[in-house]
C-alpha cells in the first residue's frame, strides 16, 4: 500500500508560464517599433543615443553585480528596458557622453542602491532622466527638428560633443536643415510660453519636435496594446492616468480656455503616453491593489497637469511618476483589504 502525502504551501497555487525575463523581453519587443520610428524621424543620432544609454545601463548593472559578488543579472532584460526608455525620454541631439552619465546614474541611484530588480522604489530610466535634467538643464531642453535633411548621413552636431564639454550652438545648423516653421520648441513649450496651439493630428501621428520617443501617441498606444493583449501590463494604470489628466485639464479648460490647454492636447502632447504606458506601469513601482492602482493613476494624471500648467517646466509626467512611485508604499498600506475575520481598528 503506497503512502500518500499532503503538501501544504502558500499561494499562488496556479502559476502562469511567464517569468520576469519573458515579460521584460516582450517589453523590449514592444519598444522596438517606437525606437524604429524615432530613428526614422530624427536619424542616426537617436540610434547612437539608444546604443549608448543601453550599454551604459548594462555596464553599470554588471559592475554592481561584480562588486556584490553576485551572478550577472543582465539576462533579465530589465536594464535593457531602462536603457531604451531612457534614450526615448532624451532630446534627439542630446550629447552622447551626457547620455552615458544618465544611464550610469539611473542604474546606480535608481536601482543598485536599493538592491537590484524588484527592490527599487523609483523607475531607473526616470531617475537617470531626472539626474541629467538637474545636471545639464540647457542640453536637456535643446530640441531637434523632425525629419530634417540629412538625418541618416550626419549626426546632430551636439550629439558628438567631447566628454565634459558643453554642446555647441546649433541655431545655424537648424536653419540649414530644418523644415519651414520649426521654432526650436516642443508643442508643450509653444503652448505654455507662447500660447500657440499644435494640431491634434500632428501630435497623434508624431510629426513634431520633442524627446526621441515621445512624439507619436498612436504608435505608443499600439505598442502598449500589444503588452495588454499578452497580459503583461496592467491596463488600468494608464487608463486611470488618462482619466486624471482629462478630468484635471478639463476643469481648468472650462474655467479659462484661453489660458489652459484642452484635454486632447494634454493627452497627446509630450511624454504622457510613453510615461503612462511603459513607465508608470512598472510592476515594481506601482501599487498592488485595485483601489491603489486607481489612486496611483489619478494622482499621476493630476500632478502631470498641475506641473505643466503651474510649474516652471513645460513637461510634468517624469516628476509625476516619480512622486507616484514614492507614494506607492503608502498607497498599498492604505488600500490593503481587511483580512477575513479581522476587526477594523477603531479610531
Amino acid at each position: 500500500m503506497s503512502k500518500k502525502h499532503i503538501v501544504l504551501h502558500t499561494a499562488p497555487h496556479v502559476k502562469k508560464p511567464q517569468d520576469v525575463p519573458t515579460i521584460m523581453r516582450n517589453v523590449v519587443y514592444a519598444l522596438l517599433p517606437i525606437v524604429a520610428f524615432a530613428v526614422y524621424q530624427f536619424g542616426i543620432s537617436v540610434l547612437a543615443l539608444v546604443i549608448v544609454t543601453t550599454l551604459a545601463c548594462l555596464g553599470t548593472e554588471r559592475f554592481f553585480n561584480w562588486m556584490g559578488n553576485k551572478p550577472s543579472s543582465l539576462s533579465d532584460w530589465s536594464s535593457t528596458i531602462s536603457g531604451i526608455l531612457l534614450a526615448l525620454t532624451l532630446p534627439p541631439g542630446f550629447p552622447l557622453w551626457m547620455a552615458a552619465v544618465a544611464g550610469i546614474a539611473g542604474i546606480a541611484i535608481g536601482k543598485a542602491v536599493f538592491g537590484g530588480i524588484g527592490y527599487n522604489v523609483f523607475n531607473p530610466a526616470l531617475v537617470g532622466r531626472a539626474f541629467v535634467q538637474a545636471a545639464f538643464p540647457v542640453a536637456i531642453t535643446t530640441w531637434t527638428p523632425a525629419f530634417f535633411t540629412g538625418r541618416f548621413s550626419e549626426f546632430v552636431p551636439s550629439s558628438l560633443t567631447a566628454p565634459f564639454m558643453m554642446p555647441p550652438e546649433t541655431a545655424e545648423w537648424v536653419k540649414q536643415v530644418a523644415v519651414d516653421g520649426f521654432t526650436g520648441a516642443t508643442p508643450l513649450s509653444l503652448h505654455k510660453f507662447q500660447h500657440l496651439a499644435t494640431s491634434p493630428m500632428e501630435l497623434f501621428t508624431g510629426t513634431v519636435a520633442g524627446s526621441a520617443g515621445e512624439t507619436s501617441a498612436l504608435l505608443i498606444l499600439v505598442c502598449g496594446l500589444y503588452l495588454v493583449i499578452r497580459k503583461m501590463m496592467n491596463w488600468q494604470i494608464p487608463a486611470w492616468i488618462f482619466v486624471g489628466v482629462v478630468v484635471t485639464s478639463g476643469v481648468l479648460y472650462l474655467i479659462n480656455p484661453d489660458k489652459y490647454a484642452d484635454p486632447v492636447f494634454m493627452l497627446f502632447s509630450g511624454g504622457l503616453m510613453l510615461g503612462a504606458m511603459f513607465m508608470a506601469s512598472d510592476m515594481v513601482g506601482s501599487p498592488l491593489t485595485p483601489k491603489g492602482v486607481m489612486i496611483y493613476g489619478l494622482l499621476i494624471g493630476f500632478l502631470t497637469v498641475l506641473i505643466r500648467q503651474f510649474g516652471s517646466l513645460s513637461e510634468g509626467i517624469m516628476y509625476a511618476i516619480l512622486l507616484g512611485n514614492a507614494a506607492t508604499p503608502l498607497i498599498d498600506t492604505w488600500t490593503q483589504p481587511r483580512l477575513f475575520g479581522a476587526r477594523r481598528k477603531s479610531a
